[in-house]
């Protein structure tokens, strides 16, 4: 797992080495690997023009000191000092002797190959002002690649809150540890492909304020059948989900378990004509979830309405002593009954959109990983705050930041995919809150596929899921495109 920490516990960790390496050793070192990533990044550096953007603190110093790497390999570098008086010195000094210059801003960001982000660092707060935000918009408009330093300048490195202008990075090289504020929230659009340079903070972190999944971290939830394994010892889902208006919820949600991981899909919700013509593997009940039989979860909500049969359906459920994810209809009715949650000894697992989060009292706001974390104990279950960056937390704060997916999931049905994924590992005895992460995760990596040729549907998802399980667990699959985990 990548350990995501915040912007004081990077500081935190940096002290130890600033009170007994040299001084300006941590600074070189990171200026170092900044430049080896530009350098990368713009191929032949040699008269490539190369423009800084440089505050009065340290993060200004580290764009000043990669400036005088890359100058002193033929690039033309020119820094635009947002306060001459006060930019750092040695930094400063440096990129003169390996000839940089000191300049003006549009006009030099127009015509660069590469603009550096220096303006801000991780103990930023707030919108850019005035002067920052044009040089920010002078990039964003500009031709050149465009690398932040750190974190985004406007970017809250510890929530990715993003409060008035930022600057928009195409990459985003962090030095130490990866800032959670540049994968989570707002920041995570504005930072990019993130690099991590190591300076040797690893003895000196703490526990990770959050963490992500890579592959392997999701592929070692997905345990392959056994030889002496059965349709019963592979796990039961039941799904509720769908009706005469929604059909398509329980076909989506009943062919995502099935495409996951279970022996056996049991289906109990008032779609079952639907279901039972779409997926002849699963076992259809005409009746109520009591009725189905045997299962190890449930998947309840998606679709199910919200009428007083609805109610009745969502509370009796909830009364089991099995996990449960709950999606769509069934958080709105939760959240008017949200004891039924409090109540509960059994791993519960909510799946809320931002409206819906909203239902339980509160907005998630600028740091969506606090507020998933503070809705997940009050309620005392796994909060799954969808978005962009999908946020996972479980009662006891542990929280996980989802780093797969594509803007193209933003499309009806693919949350009831997610949900019957979810389902599906939850009935294999996972965790909660691992089995909530590695849903997400796989969610993703499936949406990546489907959105490989294109616009997809949540159809598409289910039909890719085989793919993307043999996807994390590194089989190669016959499809395009490629990520890193």
């Amino acid at each position: 797992m990548i350990g995501l920490y915040t912007a004081e516990e990077v500081r935190a960790a940096e002290e130890p080495l600033l009170a007994t390496g040299p001084e300006g050793a941590l600074m070189q070192q990171a200026a170092t690997g900044l430049a080896t990533v530009c350098a990368r990044l713009l191929d032949d550096v040699y008269g490539r023009r190369v423009v800084l953007l440089v505050g009065t603190g340290n993060n200004g110093g580290d764009a000043l000191h990669a400036g005088a790497f890359l100058a002193r390999r033929g690039a033309r570098v020119t820094a635009v000092l947002l306060d001459p008086e006060r930019a750092h010195p040695a930094g400063l000094a440096a990129l003169r002797r390996a000839g940089g210059r000191v300049g003006t801003g549009a006009d030099a960001i127009a015509r660069a190959d590469l603009v550096l982000d220096g303006m801000l660092g991780i103990g930023g707060r707030g919108g850019l002002r005035p002067e920052a935000a044009e040089l920010a918009r002078a990039a964003a408009d500009g031709a050149g690649i465009t690398i932040a330093v750190d974190v985004p300048s406007g970017v809250d490195a510890s929530t990715g809150a993003v409060d008035g202008p930022a600057f928009p990075a195409m990459h985003t090289v962090t030095f130490g540890a990866v800032k959670l504020g540049l994968v989570v929230g707002e920041g995570r659009g504005y930072a990019g492909e993130v690099h991590l340079v190591d300076i040797g903070l690893g003895a000196h972190l703490p526990t990770p304020s959050a963490w992500r999944f890579t592959d392997a971290d999701a592929a070692a939830r997905l345990a392959l059948p056994a030889p002496d394994d059965d349709k019963y010892s592979q796990g039961v889902v039941g799904i509720v989900a769908g009706s005469a208006t929604y059909p398509g919820a329980g076909v989506l949600c009943t062919g995502a378990a099935l495409r996951t991981r279970p022996g056996l899909v049991r289906y109990a919700g008032t779609a079952a004509g639907g279901v039972r013509a779409a997926w002849p593997e699963a076992i259809v009940t005409e009746g109520r979830p009591g009725d189905a039989g045997r299962v190890q979860s449930w998947v309840v909500g998606p679709g199910m309405g919200t009428d007083d049969d609805a109610r009745s359906v969502l509370a009796e459920v909830l009364a089991t002593d099995l996990p449960v994810i709950v999606d769509a209809d069934g958080l709105t009715m939760l959240a008017e009954q949200q004891d039924l949650v409090r109540a509960r000894r059994a791993a519960t697992v909510l799946t809320p959109h931002d409206r819906e989060f909203a239902r339980f009292g509160t907005e998630p706001g600028g740091d969506r990983v606090a507020a998933a974390r503070d809705l997940a104990a009050d309620l005392g279950c796994v909060v799954l705050l969808k978005g962009d960056a999908t946020v996972v937390a479980d009662a006891d704060g542990t929280a996980f930041v989802n780093g797969t997916g594509t803007p193209w999931l933003a499309t009806a049905g693919t949350g009831d995919v997610l949900s019957g994924i979810t389902g599906a590992l939850l009935a294999t005895g996972l965790p909660g809150v691992e089995a909530a992460a590695a849903a997400a995760h796989l969610h993703g990596r499936a949406g990546q596929l489907a959105a490989e040729r294109g616009p997809l549907i949540a159809g598409d998802l289910v039909r890719r899921l085989p793919d993307a399980i043999q996807r994390v667990r590194g089989v190669p699959h016959s499809g395009l495109g490629h990520w890193e985990a």
